[in-house]
């Protein structure tokens, strides 16, 4: 399959976040306690998220058959096809049930060497991110660069708290207090998605987080390369959509941020 192809598929990719995304705007205020239900611990799922993940699912599969998926909620993992869409429906789901306006819609393309295509569409500013590899991130038809920030001291961070793996939160919180006093600040908004796309808009410098899933991190990460920036796992490695982990950052900041997990988390 050609890099043409992928070129192909970017607008009814579009087409299918963006009904998505108005589907889950709809139900805001119809969604009640009755209708969610807790995955795990502070894990929380409603018929929102389910609903929302059966529509991408049927949109992307005409899109291109022969996919796979790798999602959150119920479509089972296809995990050995070639290519797969790897699916986040709501990102940020207790934001949305609490009526906090940062959640996102994820998808991306995953191919056998490398993401082919990335979609987030976050719905509190009702902004369409996206990227296709080699050609560019975009926040609707507007080039999108990382932080030209080139001291830490003048950076602003993003993070994510730890919700259910606490085994490391000793660690972390040394890392954060170094954030605290050394650089412009930290935020924790909730959609991992959601901080990576403003990575790639420079409205953060740099994003860290463990304990994620590919769901969250594949386009957001995809969106954050094309826009000039780095992507690792914590070890300074590519396995960030699988190890859980993950740093990425401005190629300035990217080094220094590196050495500071690998000083605390190690």
């Amino acid at each position: 399959m050609g890099k043409e192809n992928f070129s192909h598929l970017m607008p009814g990719l579009q087409k299918a976040v963006r009904a998505t995304g108005e589907f889950i705007l709809r139900e805001q205020a119809r969604v009640t306690r009755a209708d969610v239900k807790d995955k795990s611990l502070n894990s929380l799922v409603s018929y929102v998220d389910q609903q929302a993940e059966e529509q991408l699912v049927t949109a992307l599969s005409e899109l291109l058959p022969e996919a796979g998926f790798i999602t959150e909620e119920d479509t089972p993992d296809q995990r050995q096809a070639p290519y797969q869409w790897i699916i986040d429906p709501l990102d940020g789901t207790t934001n949305y049930l609490h009526g906090l306006p940062v959640f996102a819609v994820s998808v991306a393309l995953q191919g056998p060497r490398h993401p082919e295509l990335g979609v987030v569409y976050e719905l509190g500013q009702r902004e369409l991110f996206h990227a296709q590899w080699g050609q560019g991130a975009f926040l609707d038809q507007q080039p999108l660069r990382v932080s030209p920030a080139a001291k830490f001291s003048e950076a602003l961070f993003a993070t994510g708290f730890p919700y259910q793996d606490f085994s490391r939160m000793t660690a972390f919180s040394g890392l954060m207090n170094h954030f605290f006093q050394h650089s412009r600040g930290l935020r924790r908004l909730g959609s991992a998605a959601t901080d990576l796309a403003y990575v790639a808009c420079g409205r953060f410098s740099g994003f860290f987080e463990y304990g994620l899933a590919p769901w969250d991190v594949a386009a957001g990460a995809l969106l954050v390369h094309e826009a000039g920036g780095q992507v690792t796992d914590f070890s300074g490695g590519p396995d960030y959509l699988f190890s859980g982990e993950i740093a990425a950052a401005s190629p300035v900041l990217h080094p220094e941020l590196q050495r500071l997990i690998a000083r605390y988390m190690s």
